[in-house]
């Protein structure tokens, strides 16, 4: 596997190695050893599954007590993921990195605690697959305003209006948002 740093040096972007021929693929989408191999020595208690319709954005979403550091792919459709830095001792607190992850690229991201996480169907019944390294506790989770423009995402809408839950049509701005030290 294949796997670079992004914008945001904790973030990094995973390419599978892939076999494939005329009948189809096979990949490894986790593997503790070889994960371990690269540094990212990862235990994970909870995955999650979630297909969403073209245009749902669903985010920012992070917990602040137990935080969670999640590995995302997509096996159906196409995403727009992105992650924010919600530590405040990082060089780079507020910034964010986004990628498009589809069932054709193969592509994961691992986003680790302290980030704000969240995505974008870009095609009808998406869906998106994550393991997490912490269980999600609703009492812990906040929400940061997915449109905030101290963070300036650059969601690839292209004339799409968003979907989105009560919770995220709510999420703090950065400046009032609950972050990390």
């Amino acid at each position: 596997m294949i796997v670079s740093p992004t914008a945001l040096p904790d973030v990094l972007l995973i390419e599978p190695r892939l076999f494939g021929d005329e009948r189809g693929f096979f990949y490894e989408s986790w593997n503790r050893a070889a994960f371990a191999a690269t540094g990212l020595d990862l235990e994970f208690v909870q995955d999650n599954h979630s297909r969403s319709a073209r245009g749902v954005l669903r985010g920012m979403h992070y917990q602040l007590i137990r935080p969670q550091g999640k590995l995302v792919r997509v096996t159906a459709g196409r995403a727009f993921d992105v992650a924010v830095d919600l530590r405040r001792s990082s060089p780079h607190f507020g910034r964010w990195t986004g990628f498009e992850l589809s069932a054709a690229n193969k592509l994961m991201l691992w986003i680790p605690p302290g980030f704000a996480h969240g995505f974008l169907a870009l095609e009808p019944a998406t869906e998106f697959l994550y393991k997490c390294t912490a269980p999600y506790d609703p009492a812990d989770e906040r929400c940061l305003r997915w449109d905030d423009p101290e963070v300036g995402i650059a969601w690839p809408l292209d004339g799409i209006t968003p979907q989105l839950s009560d919770k995220d049509r709510c999420g703090a701005a950065l400046a009032d948002a609950e972050t990390y030290a």
